[in-house]
């Protein structure tokens, strides 16, 4: 998360965007390629997401109840918090979605 803040800070050149639940006492952070500069839906290379949060409540509040993340798209999550893939596969399955 902190490259991609960087990557923005200096012009942002790959395409970059972050998103927070609040600021800047932030719950959640998520960085990731801006969706409408990568148009292959299938790639989950170029549709990546890097997730860290301090509050797992934020971080399921992200996924069920806004658009973040592109469900309709092929992605790859990255992150190392306890809890990071239970409330993503929680949430694909509220979704009627499976994980791969």
């Amino acid at each position: 998360v902190l490259g991609a803040v960087m990557t923005v800070a200096r012009g942002n050149p790959a395409t970059y965007e972050v998103l927070v639940d609040s600021w800047p006492h932030f719950g959640v952070v998520l960085a990731r390629l801006r969706p409408e500069e990568h148009g292959d839906p299938g790639d989950f290379y170029a549709n990546q997401l890097t997730v860290y949060y301090r509050d797992e409540g934020a971080w399921r509040a992200l996924l069920g109840g806004t658009e973040a993340v592109g469900w309709t798209r092929a992605f790859q999550i990255h992150g190392m918090q306890e809890g990071m893939y239970e409330a993503v596969r929680e949430a694909a399955e509220a979704k009627g979605l499976r994980l791969e």
